[in-house]
Formats: structure tokens, sequence, C-alpha cells
């Protein structure tokens, strides 16, 4: 079945594909083509909908059973820890590499554009991220406003926190962990049925997204694509070179286990919806679902190396394009600004345009200039989320393989002090 539903749903992204240029071509009403753009939304927005309503009950149910059955908070700790430093050094990697091919090919240089009008507005609020308001959001007033939010950080905190307290328990919390585990068996089954209606949602979603902006857009823009893909591209194979060291060729069978929420991804421009296709494809690959139900989550909030590395590539094509010099120590100050005012992207809508107009000012260009790239944001994000997916798949089975050999280690050293 599953291996069905990825050929669907590859062949629904090139039909959407075919389909939304029919449209853009020959409906040359512009009214009429986003009528009948917004009719074919209805179907990704009723899809959306479905996976988003099992996500935070999934989230909940998985992380406080695994943290519940782990036994040692330590143990909690030291996967942060390791969590943490592999979700910082992708980050930076990621924005590095953005501000490399930013500068090697330059792509807002020469382009025949005219200029935003001065004051027009990109509807992207630049000041919906910040540290205060990340650290606050991140501790919830109420899990269940948590939850009929979606927000994934928040859900976290409070499943941690409950998880800690079964764990010390013990045998008492038997009761609650094992009807968790049955609401996360129902929840995984739920998403099961509405993953059938994928290939449905990814035709509408891509002929929409072509039918309003038309595949003309690719030339007037081309550089910036073409410049960004190949940077995910490099990006993905310096991701998977790394893992490999970790996990060795297997990392393969793993991208296996995962291609339909990479296509899934790719075609929604949507990571959240992900959640349940990757858990249960880490799970086939061998990752404990009690490490991957508390890592992925974590990677959705902090690892999101797709969304780092168009930060950097947007920022310098926006100055390129305005003809503004950003010398190397002002390149250095804007990753480092990136990395932190990334940090706060959860749960914001448009998180990686979001960033990137927050940022803007403070190195003196004009936020207008976000209006240039908003042209193709939908053509970006989806490589953006499409990689985003990969980087935490990998990123979970990196660190979980870390903790089975620490396990192994930890265990071997026991039975050496027992044979002494």
């Amino acid at each position: 079945m599953a291996k069905r539903l990825t050929s669907y749903i590859f062949a629904a992204i090139l039909a959407g594909a075919l389909c939304g240029s029919l449209l853009h071509v020959f409906v040359t009403d512009p009214v009429t083509l986003e009528r009948l753009a917004s009719i074919l939304t209805t179907v990704t927005d009723v899809f959306l909908r479905l996976i988003k309503m099992v996500i935070a009950p999934l989230i909940f149910a998985t992380l406080v059973t695994g943290i519940a059955r782990m036994n040692d908070v330590g143990l909690l700790g030291r996967i942060g820890l390791r969590a943490l430093v592999w979700f910082l050094s992708a980050s930076l990697v990621s924005l590095a590499l953005g501000l490399l091919l930013g500068n090697l090919f330059r792509p807002g240089e020469g382009l025949d554009l005219a200029a935003p009008a001065a004051g027009a507005v990109s509807g992207i609020d630049g000041g919906a991220v910040d540290l205060q308001r990340f650290i606050t959001h991140a501790v919830p007033q109420s899990v269940i406003q948590a939850m009929a939010a979606n927000a994934v950080l928040p859900i976290v905190v409070f499943s941690v926190f409950l998880g800690v307290a079964l764990a010390a328990m013990q045998d008492q919390a038997a009761p609650l962990v094992r009807a968790l585990d049955l609401l996360t068996e129902a929840m995984m089954k739920v998403t099961g049925y509405v993953m059938r209606l994928a290939p449905f949602a990814v035709f509408s979603a891509l002929a929409h997204a072509v039918a309003i902006n038309g595949l003309s857009v690719l030339i007037s823009f081309g550089k910036l694509v073409a410049t960004f893909y190949l940077g995910i591209a490099a990006l993905l194979a310096i991701l998977v070179l790394v893992a490999m060291t970790i996990i060795g060729k297997s990392v393969f069978a793993l991208l296996r286990e995962i291609r339909q929420p990479i296509l899934l991804g790719f075609s929604t421009s949507s990571s959240e919806i992900t959640f349940p296709g990757m858990l249960d494809g880490l799970e086939r690959f061998g990752v404990r679902r009690s490490l991957a139900s508390f890592i992925l989550p974590l990677g959705y909030s902090f690892n999101l190396d797709g969304s780092m590395m168009f930060m950097t590539l947007a920022t310098l094509f926006i100055a390129q394009a305005y003809g503004i010099s950003l010398d190397f120590g002002t390149q250095l100050l804007l990753v480092a600004v990136l990395m932190l005012s990334s940090k706060g992207m959860a749960s914001v809508p448009r998180a990686s345009l979001v960033v990137v107009a927050g940022v803007l000012p403070q190195f003196g260009l004009p936020s207008e200039g976000l209006l240039l790239v908003m042209a193709i944001d939908q053509i970006l994000d989806m490589g953006r989320t499409a990689t985003n997916v990969v980087g935490n798949a990998l990123a979970t089975a990196a660190i979980a393989r870390w903790e089975v050999a620490a396990e192994a280690a930890d265990t071997a050293q026991v039975k050496e002090l027992e044979t002494i």
C-alpha cells in the first residue's frame, strides 16, 4: 500500500503541474482563474486539516510514553544535548552554504526588475519572531490551548514534564502509559485513513500554485531558483555524507522509508503534516519510537535546514537586486543574527519570510525587497520543506544511533566490571 501511495503522489505532482499550466495559459480572465484556483485549494485545505487534527495527540502520546519508559532523566538530558549539537551545527552549515552560493553566483545582479514602490507592503510581519516571544511561547499556559493551536514546542514542553513525572511514578503510572499507547495506535490508524486522500491534495496544491503563478516566473527569476536548488542539492549531499559516517550506507534505506513524507512535504509545502509518516518510517528503519518521538518534534522547531539556507541566500539576493554591498564582516554578522532569530520560527506562518523581513531593516536593506522573493516563494518553499523533512529524518536516525552506541558501551563497561 505504501509503495502504491508513493507512486500515486508522484503521479499527482506531474498531473497537478500540467493541469495548472493549462489553466494559466487558457484561462485569461484573472477573476475566473482565481475562482478556479480557489476551488482547487478546497481539497488541499481539507486534507491539511485532517492531518493536523492528529498531530497534537500523536506528539503528546508518543512523547509521554517514550519518556515514561526511559526511567532515566539523565538519559533524556543526554539525548537532548546531542540533538542540540546536531541542530546548531546543521543550522550553521546551512546558513554558511546560502552565504557562499549567494556570493559565488550573485543571483540578484543584473536583474532588469522594477524596484518595488516606496512604502509597498509585503503582508509579512517582520516583528513576529523575537527571543523573548519565543521563550514565553515555548511554555504553555494551557496544554489544551497549545493542542488546539497545534503549537508543537509547548506540547513538547508539557509532554516532557508529564513523561518525567510518570517515569518517577513507575508501576503506578502503567495504566495511563498503556492508555496513551492505545491512543498512539489509534492516531496512526486514523493517519492511514487520511493519507488515502494525499494524491488528491497534492494534485490540487500543485495545480493551484502553477495556475496562479505560471511556469514563466521561473524564467524571470531563473538564476535565483537555479542557485537555490543547487544549494538544496549540495546541502542534502552534505547531510547525507555526515549521516553516513554515523549510520553507514543504511542511510539510503532510511531515505527509501521516508520517500512518501518527502514527496508530500515537497508538493504541499507543509512540514508538520509529514510528522506521522516520518514517525512511522523511522520506526520501520529501526529507530525506537521512544527516541523518534522525542527528537523529531524538537527538529520541527530547531532543525529547519532548507529554511536556514534560504534565509541567507534571499537576503543577499535582495541586497544585490538593489545594488547594496555587504562586506564580509557584515555578512558574518548576518549569519549570527539569522541563527538567533530563526530559533523562534516554530508555529509562525511563513516563518522563513518572517525572519528575513525582520532582518532586512537591521542591515539597511529595504523591506519592500521581500516582494521580489515572494513572487516565487511557493516554488522555493517546496524545496525548503522537502529539505527540512530529510534533515530531520537524518538527525533523528543519527542521534538514535549515537544513543544505541552509548548504551552498548555502558553495557560493556558493566560486564567488564562484573568480571573483575
